[in-house]
């Protein structure tokens, strides 16, 4: 049996009635309420449900999981289900359910303490803690009988209850031990903001893309082996780093599009509809695990926009890349999208599960599968022998009985192309007709903000506005529901139009700011750049105490405890990039459009974390290395000027669609000052009734005849401006470095 390695979301449905001492009833977690119906006594987490452990004298028994995870299901129907666990669960423990995906901080902390205790991490998590919230013991998935290397729930219920009664001073301290370890490991992953940062060293980058291939796998795409995730963050590294003139550029080129192809040509692309599952439990990415994430897909949706804009290569075409992207794109829309609200704002939906609910039974991926006789009853022999072969559907499934998932593994000639293209569309109105997975309608503000970025930046380069006018709306809808300006604080997560529970995170402010940004850049639209300033300096206030950065602002004194009364701060990308990662490179971005200095050597000194692991463990600073990436190109900053057009939209078009790493750009009417002021770019205060909103903006000028110019800055130093296309890609090709 093996433990998820990430967040699901389906439906699970609980055999047993809702009693009378389960308190997820009223929560508004589908993964919650999922369990309400279990005869186990659940509380969410909370200081009541701490209270009790006190007043009864009992540990806490903490789960974790989220709603589209399968193995979480099957815990939950062999063992939360059944009576006599629950009973003994009952009387000896207090039983609290997490939500990995709302309650990030808590999953992160004891994640950390179930690695640290049992050597293994995944969801479904099981942690026993005291009840000031210490760990001290911990595993995943644990099955109703006992199996080889891994005893039964109950057996380790039992254990636990006994160390509890008989040698509880020995518990406790080797709680606090664990505990008082945790703080110090958070010392080596502090970032002091308000020391001088240390200059960027760039051979670290090189290092970086040699030290990653090293664990490529050059045969089938990726890093390392079974389980097989989507790299993102690395992927934007790779795409960065192949955009300057290096040594090891080619080489990062060649990576990124060997994992970019095998990913879009395997089985964890949804061949039919788009869109990513979560990982692949094989090397050659043939077998998926079901589950789509909005996470994923948002990143994985810019990855490839990127990928488009550095011009893809010959084994990865940008135009094989661009289907994709697209794909994707309409995918989520089409998936995820929840109902429009107030000014037709909207948001996407968390995750779809892993599983499908066929006659009363849970069975992965079961919507995605095809036999060959599936595929002969709705194509007839001839198309579905063809689709047999080319589409790797084996004599027998490769998952389950339903079949095997669709995949091509190559890149398909001409003749196979055209067949694929005309049978895809009765395949997918088939495929609709069965059960579908469960969709988890939790909105997630920080990965509502990687779509808004996405999506803006993918209508850009696709020239498809249908896309930005949706990443225009998400914007709304988080600005709406999860901003709450007179309190200076973003919330975490909204359920149907209302947000509620704890403050975002780190990343949940980085992320969004990101995507408001990104959308300035599209849309020329000031009110992003207000909203992302507002979000930044809301983060710098409740994020930084004391001069050095956390990833959360204490939501939970329990949390606090079990990592040893410090703030916590985790340099490494997980499923998405590190929260100091992503609030680096929107310092960074910020930076450049406001001028401010203050805020540039915020971005250094989080990029401080780099040197000890851009060699050692590239594959998890893949956002710190991208973000090292564009600091190290200046970053290029961009101010388009003049009125709205052809020749303006032209100017602003090339430079959406470059490569250009960390490229900030920002687009405006400009003040017809013509003459020399126009040409020698005074970019001074003083700019008066014509200000721009956004201070790259202020004083930058037409030409004289009022045409269109581009001001391209790098270092606080500015270039003279150009009115051509051409100029402006001679000017950024020059400058790259």
């Amino acid at each position: 049996m093996q433990a998820e390695q990430t967040p699901d979301s389906g439906p699970y449905v609980p055999a047993a009635q809702p009693g009378a001492f389960n308190a997820l009833g009223e929560e508004p977690s589908a993964y919650l309420r999922q369990h309400a119906g279990n005869p186990v006594h659940w509380q969410p987490f909370g200081d009541q449900a701490f209270a009790d452990a006190v007043a009864r004298d009992v540990p806490v028994f903490l789960s974790i999981g989220y709603a589209a995870c399968h193995w979480c299901h099957v815990m939950a129907h062999e063992s939360f289900e059944d009576q006599a666990t629950a009973d003994y669960l009952n009387a000896h423990f207090v039983a609290v359910k997490v939500d990995r995906e709302e309650r990030p901080d808590v999953d992160a902390v004891y994640m950390a303490a179930t690695q640290a205790i049992s050597g293994e991490g995944g969801w479904p998590m099981s942690v026993f803690l005291t009840p000031d919230g210490l760990a001290f013991h911990a595993g995943t998935y644990f099955p109703p009988r006992p199996m080889p290397g891994r005893p039964s729930f109950l057996q380790v219920l039992e254990a636990v209850h006994d160390a509890w009664e008989e040698r509880r001073d020995a518990v406790e301290q080797n709680a606090r031990s664990l505990a008082q370890n945790m703080g110090r490991s958070q010392l080596s992953a502090a970032v002091d903001l308000s020391a001088p940062p240390e200059l960027l060293d760039a051979g670290l980058l090189p290092a970086a893309v040699q030290s990653l291939a090293s664990s490529e796998d050059p045969d089938a795409g990726g890093f390392g082996t079974a389980p097989k995730f989507p790299p993102s963050a690395v992927l934007e590294f790779l795409i960065r780093h192949a955009a300057v003139p290096a040594e090891t550029a080619g080489i990062a080129r060649d990576m990124a599009g060997r994992t970019l192809a095998a990913m879009a040509r395997s089985a964890l692309f949804d061949q039919l509809d788009g869109g990513f599952a979560r990982y692949s439990v094989t090397r050659d990415w043939s077998v998926p695990h079901f589950e789509k994430m909005l996470y994923d897909n948002a990143q994985l949706l810019r990855v490839y926009v990127h990928w488009i804009r550095l011009g893809g290569t010959a084994g990865f075409p940008a135009e094989e890349a661009a289907d994709v992207a697209e794909r994707t794109a309409e995918w989520m829309l089409a998936s995820l999208g929840l109902p429009q609200g107030v000014d037709k704002a909207t948001a996407l939906a968390s995750s779809l599960d892993a599983d499908s609910v066929v006659n009363g039974e849970h069975h992965e991926g079961a919507t995605y599968l095809w036999t060959a006789g599936d595929l002969e009853q709705l194509l007839g022999p001839d198309d579905a022998a063809t689709v047999v072969r080319i589409m790797n559907v084996g004599a027998v499934g490769t998952v389950s009985e339903f079949g095997s998932p669709l995949h091509p593994a190559r890149a398909l000639d001409s003749e196979e192309a055209a067949l694929w293209d005309k049978v895809r569309t009765p395949l997918r109105k088939a495929r609709a007709d069965r059960p579908q997975p469960a969709r988890d309608d939790k909105v997630v503000a920080g990965w509502n903000g990687l779509a808004v970025a996405a999506l803006a930046e993918a209508g850009a380069v696709l020239d498809r506005p249908a896309l930005v006018g949706a990443a225009v709306r998400i914007a709304g809808y988080l600005e709406q529901v999860h901003w709450r300006a007179d309190e200076g604080e973003l919330v975490r997560v909204s359920h149907a139009g209302t947000a509620r529970g704890i403050g975002g995170l780190l990343e949940d402010y980085a992320f969004c700011a990101e995507g408001f940004l990104a959308l300035l850049s599209v849309t020329g639209d000031a009110h992003w750049y207000g909203l992302a300033e507002s979000l930044i300096s809301a983060a710098c206030e409740k994020f930084i105490v004391d001069g050095e950065l956390a990833d959360s602002a204490g939501e939970s004194d329990q949390v606090f405890n079990a990592q040893g009364r410090r703030p916590g701060l985790d340099p490494f990308d997980n499923a998405t990039p590190s929260g100091a990662a992503a609030f680096a490179g929107v310092l960074l971005s910020y930076s450049a459009l406001s001028g401010s200095v203050e805020h540039r050597i915020m971005a250094g000194n989080i990029l401080s974390l780099l040197p000890p692991i851009a060699v050692q463990a590239p594959r998890v600073a893949g956002w710190l290395l991208a973000t090292a990436q564009a600091a190290l190109a200046g970053p290029v900053e961009a101010a388009v000027v003049g009125p709205s057009g052809p020749a303006r939209d032209a100017l602003h078009g090339a430079l959406l669609r470059s490569p250009s790493p960390g490229l900030v750009v920002a687009v405006g009417d400009g003040a017809a000052l013509g003459g020399d002021a126009a040409l020698a770019g005074d970019v001074g205060a003083g700019a008066g009734d014509s200000a721009e909103a956004v201070p790259l903006l202020r004083g930058r000028a037409a030409g004289p005849d009022g045409a269109p110019l581009v001001y391209l800055c790098r270092d606080m130093v500015c270039e003279r401006p150009v009115a051509s296309v051409p100029e402006v890609l001679e000017r950024l090709g020059s400058g790259a470095r």
